[in-house]
């Protein structure tokens, strides 16, 4: 069986960093850091920082792209489905990781497909893959007042800490992966049957 490929791609807004909602270019940049891959601008098939790396998931080996879209959230689709293309066989090895408003702070949920619940960032991947499904990591962080105000709002130290290359956050993350990854090897295995 072949070796599977995965890419991670974390959403935000360049120009907007720390901020709630470009927690998904803080956790991309944690995992890179924790696999000890250099996420660079202008090395990867697309606009945006990216790095390829190998590593292990449930005693397998795994390769693994990593990608920030340098496009602002509303129109970054064309971005993530150029380096999708050029870096996985198909939308179901793409994890989208991205904040979520309806979600508890520090938390993590795993999906996959499905609809993008007013995420403005997954309605423009998803309009770029033709709607084919993918897996997404969906990062909690809560809402109060004014949506608009509240995503561009900072990370205060404890989400910045928790989502950090040393926080909880990361390994509640790397779950989410093995776990996806596993999805991925069935996928595999149903394909070569």
């Amino acid at each position: 069986m072949q070796v599977p490929r995965i890419l991670l791609v974390g959403l935000g807004n360049i120009p907007y960093p720390n901020t709630r909602h470009s927690v998904g270019h803080l956790v991309v940049d944690s995992l890179a850091a924790r696999l000890g891959a250099r996420l660079t601008n202008g090395n990867g098939p697309a606009e945006g920082f990216f790095a390829q790396t190998s590593s292990e998931l449930n005693g397998q080996p795994v390769d693994l792209a990593l990608y920030k879209p340098m496009a602002l959230m509303n129109v970054l689709g064309h971005q993530v489905a150029k380096v999708r293309r050029a870096t996985v066989p198909s939308t179901a090895s793409m994890i989208v990781i991205h904040d979520d408003l309806n979600l508890t702070p520090a938390t993590v949920k795993r999906k996959f497909g499905g609809s993008p619940s007013g995420h403005r960032g997954v309605r423009s991947v998803l309009s770029k893959v033709q709607s084919e499904p993918f897996h997404r990591l969906q990062i909690g962080i809560g809402r109060r007042g004014d949506a608009k105000e509240y995503v561009l709002g900072r990370l205060d130290a404890f989400e910045r800490e928790f989502w950090g290359p040393n926080g909880e956050g990361i390994d509640l993350v790397w779950e989410q992966i093995i776990k996806i990854h596993l999805d991925i090897l069935r996928a595999l295995k149903n394909s070569d049957e």
